[in-house]
């Protein structure tokens, strides 16, 4: 139907022999030509369509009613449907490889699949046993040349030993839909179908489109491409669609070479710098210049390169607001950063691939009011937010007389207003973290919201001191955390007595994907 006016390939992952989906990057053949006869003859018409809605969410975790989901999604008419059974693997590669030569879909014994049939008043070619009984008790209409056209298809057609397709390099130029699956072998026979009707498959075994960077350049080339994904893994619908509208941007997080995407904790270890430039008592941030900074960040994450899965991504963690021994002009015990003066730093890091992190430490402000005060820096994809309770004073309170601490309702109130911010222009996600080493710095933690998609939380442990109590600390911040946290650790060159090293920290548990120095 639209498919002419689709403005980029995308990739179409072949079937594996348990019928999933590859990984981003393989091909498959070319689109049918919807609503002509098969190439063999008899097998059609089958008419393909694009979907009507950009993107739609297939219910469900069974083969049936993924298979049947994903016709229901991508063909309009079939006057043929392949049929398997839902555990007959060898059936399922047969009827892959069919499937794609005759255009049709491949639909799984069972309820959901002989609704699918109804709907499409199509005749079934059972392949397998298992087909073939099922028919037989539904009472589905089998096709008079359904062993013909299984043998001319399997005659015509070749694949390969793990049942990817053969016509590796002939991607569509233009598919119909992306379909997106999680490669569990329930979605084989789904994806056939999207194969069959010229879409184009992506496995993506985490169900977040935002984790794959060849994702978010494909759909960010051609956003009008409509989106399928197959399984409640990817749901509930509605935040697959807010998902989806942040991937369409295509806007990629800055990393490492093959460390981008939308999800700043996705697969990398973050290591950053921490300080106030132009500060070196501050921390090692400010102990030298921009450009020189930036490139020790990349020296010490590179000590963690290969010590555990996750390869090591530079960040810096900028302190925006300054806990002051004085009240300043406004009383509130923080000397504020301009966000002028700290855009030509947060932009080179950028730039330079490395993601940044601004820090607060409010005094008696609280950390929304001064949050605002640098939207403009945190609406930059690859900027996120640190709270930094220490310094967060009471009425009466000053610096260094006591431990500062904060609510969860405040913390709640920023990260809520955070959220909404990545929502609002389309975002990829933020590291939204929460620095502390002693459990009152923030009272009623185990109540925090965490449920903000669009926010990835970091409960930092950034207590100085001896290894042991170190992580006596990190194992008493465990305690009752929130859930969906995950877990960061800062190393102080000068007071701890000694600090871990890449590897002692690596081998903390949780493993911190977050590691800051100061």
């Amino acid at each position: 139907m639209a498919a002419g006016a689709l403005a980029a390939a995308l990739v179409l992952a072949g079937c594996t022999s348990g019928g999933a989906a590859s990984s981003s990057g393989s091909t498959a053949a070319a689109p049918p030509s919807t609503g002509a006869p098969g190439p063999l003859g008899g097998a059609g018409p089958a008419a393909a369509t694009v979907p009507a809605q950009a993107s739609e969410l297939v219910p469900g975790t069974t083969a049936d009613a993924l298979a049947a989901g994903a016709s229901a999604a991508l063909f309009t008419t079939a006057r043929r449907v392949l049929l398997v059974g839902a555990d007959d693997t060898a059936a399922q590669a047969t009827a892959a490889q069919a499937a794609q030569r005759l255009h049709v879909p491949v639909l799984v014994a069972g309820e959901a699949g002989a609704a699918e049939v109804a709907r499409l008043g199509a005749e079934v070619v059972p392949v397998g046993r298992t087909a073939q009984d099922d028919a037989a008790r539904r009472g589905l209409v089998v096709a008079d040349d359904a062993g013909t056209l299984l043998s001319s298809s399997s005659s015509s057609s070749s694949s390969s030993s793990d049942g990817a397709s053969s016509a590796a390099g002939q991607a569509p130029a233009s598919p119909t839909a992306v379909v997106l699956t999680t490669g569990d072998a329930a979605s084989g026979p789904a994806v056939a179908t999207a194969r069959a009707a010229g879409a184009s498959a992506v496995r993506l075994p985490g169900a977040d489109p935002r984790a794959d960077a060849a994702l978010v350049q494909q759909l960010g080339a051609a956003p009008q491409v409509p989106v399928v994904a197959l399984g409640d893994a990817f749901g509930p619908a509605d935040r697959l669609e807010q998902r989806l509208a942040v991937v369409r941007t295509g806007v990629q997080l800055p990393g490492p070479a093959g460390l981008s995407g939308q999800l700043p904790l996705a697969g990398r270890r973050l290591v950053a710098l921490y300080g106030h430039p132009g500060t070196p008592s501050l921390g090692v941030l400010g102990e030298q210049d921009a450009t020189a900074t930036i490139a020790r960040a990349g020296q010490v994450a590179q000590q963690y390169a290969g010590l555990d899965a996750l390869p090591p991504a530079p960040a810096l963690e900028v302190i925006a607001t300054v806990a002051s021994s004085s009240p300043g002009p406004d009383g509130d015990y923080s000397t504020e950063t301009p966000p002028e003066e700290l855009r030509p730093l947060v932009e080179q890091a950028l730039a330079s691939g490395l993601q940044v992190v601004l820090d607060l430490q409010p005094g008696r402000s609280t950390f929304l009011e001064q949050a605002k005060a640098y939207e403009d820096l945190l609406a930059l994809p690859g900027v996120g937010l640190a709270l930094d309770p220490e310094w967060r004073l009471q009425p009466g309170q000053q610096h260094l007389d006591q431990v500062g601490s904060v609510s969860a309702a405040e913390v709640d109130e920023t990260s809520a207003w955070l959220a909404q911010l990545v929502r609002d222009r389309k975002l990829p996600q933020k590291v939204f973290l929460l620095h502390q080493f002693r459990t009152s710095m923030i009272s009623g933690r185990a109540s925090l919201d965490t449920d903000h998609d669009e926010l990835a939380f970091v409960v930092h442990a950034d207590g100085a001191g001896a290894p042991g109590d170190k992580e006596a600390t990190y194992r008493a911040l465990q305690a009752g955390a929130p859930r969906g946290v995950a877990w960061g650790w800062k190393n102080f060159y000068d007071e701890d007595s000694p600090a871990l090293t890449p590897q002692q920290t690596v081998a903390e548990q949780p493993s911190p994907v977050f590691v800051s120095y100061q």
